[in-house]
Parts: C-alpha cells; structure tokens; sequence
C-alpha cells in the first residue's frame, strides 16, 4: 500500500472545523488566495495548485459563492494580502514527526509561536527537512461509507478509471490516493459519480507508517500540541505520524 491516511487521525480535525466552520473557511480561502497568485491564474484548468484548493474547499462544504468571490478577490488590484508559505518541521513526545505548514503576514510572530507549542507539550522543533525526508506527498480523498452501502469493488474501479494512484479501504472510509496535481480531476470525477467527500486534499503521509504512544503524559501533551497547532489561525495544516489510540 502506497500509504495509509489514517482517517481517525483526523477525524478530530473535521470536528474541530464543523464546530468552527468559519475559521477553516478563513484558513481555506488564505490558501486560495496564494494559489491565485503563485500560479498567476483564477482559472482551475490552468493552475493546478487552485484546482487541489478548491477540490479541498468543496470537500469542506465551502459554498460555491465563497470559492468564487475569494478568487476575485485574489485576481483584484486592490488585494494588498501578502502571506508567506512556511513549513516548520520537529518533535513530539517521544520524537514523534510533526510537519506544521503555515501561511503567515509576519514570520517572526508565527515562528515563535509554533516553538513555544513545540516546547510547551514535550517537543522541540527541528531544522529544515529534519522529518519530511520521510513524509511522501500525496492527494488523499476521503470516500464516506458510513452507511456501509458502498460495494468495495464498485468504488475501486470508479476511483482507477477516474484516474488514481492507489485505493484503500478503512472503517466506514475509502481511501483513494493520487499525485498531487490529479487530485482535483480525481475528486470531481468522484463527486460527479454522486459518491460523498469528506475530504479531497494534498497531505503528507508517512513512509514508515505510524506510532503508538503508551504512556498518559504522552498521549494529553501531543494532543494538547495538535490542538494548539489546529487553533492556530496562521497554521494551515498538522501532519504527524501518531496513531491515535482513539
């Protein structure tokens, strides 16, 4: 298997932004905003990196209106918004990988406060590549099968002929896997199918597969660091390599 996403790892995250939609609307429309620019186009078919935002904003239940008046926005003369991509890289409890990808207006304000998150819970945070060399990029899609109505093998052939890498089934999800720059044509091919996204996104999956923390201290302080991390406005995305034993 290409790698697994682990899905309750982040099934907290997806509660954390249902509780607090508006934020992680904020968070998705930064990130678009930075896709518009760098790729210099408001046009998906012709800039990729939009494309992967935007199969993410729909996966989130972002309103088409939102998607669109934020790509204007972004396409303005007026738009003075300047953030930059950082990705800070350390440890966890236990040397646990954590990667925190930010975009942030002032880089002093967020680098210092992802240290002292690091500090705080039992970590320490790292140089430069110090954990992604391990990490492989990948566009993950999240199929809900809650209902557990969906035939396995249907779902798999969908998946492949609309174009993915890899496909994995876990409880109550299908995992479907893709490069990077196929992700949006995957997801949309899938919606367009009438299948449910819970989540289409580029994320960050590790090679050697998850750890277990066994003692209590361990398990509060690094779920206290992810929380820190999530509620966070500058930190756009959390990608560890703990298995929740939750």
């Amino acid at each position: 298997m290409s790698g697994h996403s682990k899905w309750h790892n982040i099934q907290k995250t997806k509660g954390a932004a249902d509780a607090k939609r508006a934020q992680a609307f904020t968070k998705i429309a930064r990130e678009m905003v930075v896709a518009v620019k760098e790729g210099g186009s408001g046009d998906p078919r012709s800039n990729s990196k939009l494309a992967a935002v935007i199969a993410k904003a729909k996966a989130a239940n972002m309103p088409n209106d939102n998607i669109k008046r934020t790509i204007d926005k972004a396409l303005g003369s007026g738009n003075t918004e300047n953030y930059e991509k950082i990705t800070y890289e350390g440890y966890g409890p236990q040397g646990v990988a954590v990667i925190v990808e930010a975009m942030t207006d002032n880089r002093n304000r967020t680098a210092g406060e992802i240290r002292h998150y690091f500090d705080k819970y039992g970590g320490n945070m790292g140089t430069a590549n110090c954990v992604s060399w391990s990490f492989d990029r990948k566009g993950v899609i999240v199929i809900d099968n809650e209902d557990e109505e969906l035939d396995e093998d249907t779902v798999m052939m969908d998946a492949l002929d609309a174009g993915a890498a890899d496909f994995e089934p876990e409880d109550q999800v299908y995992n479907v896997y893709t490069s990077e720059d196929d992700i949006a044509s995957v997801a949309d091919a899938l919606t367009a199918k009438g299948y449910s996204l819970l989540s289409a996104q580029v994320e960050m999956l590790p090679q050697n597969g998850y750890i277990k923390l066994t003692s209590e201290d361990d398990i509060k302080n690094m779920q206290k660091m992810l929380d820190m991390f999530e509620d966070n406005d500058d930190v756009q995305n959390v990608w560890h390599n703990w298995e929740d034993a939750e």
